[in-house]
């Protein structure tokens, strides 16, 4: 948890000292509006404790659960009550330093339980497990459908080109260039998309916010990612009516004429 504001707990708070307390944003904010919290007094466990430190808002419980006012006891001003959980950041395999954790904590304490040792990743996977699988089944349905969608856009670009093989034929006979053919092929590819981008942009902007308890650290209605999808679009778009206009800059007027 970082600090950003005031001063951690120290050796120095002790039992006979000043009763401190460290408090988070939610609870500096509620209870100092528009003040500084360091340096204030909170009524908390029948003691005026003096609040030194400002942490920030943490998710204690789960990703989806938001903090509300906390305070932190420091430990030898709390009665020793408090259960402990120890915290431990190493370069090595967590199974391999378990059993440097258990050495450590043996000549200090014999009997304290350290069978329930696991690691932070996996706290956090079981936690967001329900929502990784439903946000995955979620993921999995766009990703099939933009492959149906570049599949549909180029069906009916080609479907469209080759209805048209008389007309291009014209055209190229007219005078009309490889570059002119393929950019009015493409044009009206984008133009359809440009459709389904805007139908599509609405939708997702009004239906977003159903999705809000299963995001973290990024809003539903995320510029970038709309962006970014906006972009993917456009792209599968160009791609698949590149190979049709390919093929339509190459018919020949005698055949077009021909037919």
């Amino acid at each position: 948890m970082k600090l950003v504001a005031g001063r951690d707990f120290t050796e120095q708070d002790g039992t006979p000292g000043q009763p401190v307390i460290i408090i988070n944003e939610t609870a500096a904010r509620t209870l100092f509006p528009g003040e500084n919290a360091i340096g204030k007094f909170v009524k908390a466990d029948q003691f005026d404790r003096e609040v030194i430190g400002v942490v920030h808002d943490d998710r204690h419980l789960a990703l989806d659960k938001a903090s509300g006012l906390e305070i932190f006891f420091p430990l030898r001003q709390n009665g020793n009550t408090s259960p402990m959980i120890l915290v431990v950041r190493t370069t090595q395999t967590p199974a391999a330093f378990a059993t440097a954790i258990r050495t450590a904590l043996a000549p200090i304490a014999a009997n304290l339980p350290t069978n329930e040792i696991q690691t932070l990743s996996a706290l956090v996977d079981k936690s967001v497990s329900p929502r990784r699988f439903f946000t995955s089944m979620l993921g999995r349905s766009p990703s099939s459908r933009s492959d149906f969608a570049l599949l549909g856009t180029y069906g009916v670009i080609s479907y469209t080109v080759s209805n048209r093989t008389q007309e291009i034929g014209v055209r190229i006979a007219l005078g009309a260039s490889t570059k002119q053919i393929q950019g009015r092929i493409l044009g009206e590819t984008l133009q359809l998309a440009g459709i389904g981008i805007t139908l599509g942009t609405i939708g997702s902007w009004m239906l977003a916010r159903t999705l809000n308890g299963f995001l973290f650290g990024v809003s539903a209605t995320d510029p970038v990612t709309f962006v970014a999808m906006l972009v993917i679009v456009t792209a599968v778009a160009l791609i698949s009516g590149y190979l049709p206009a390919r093929r339509a800059a190459r018919i020949d007027p005698n055949v077009a004429f021909r037919s």
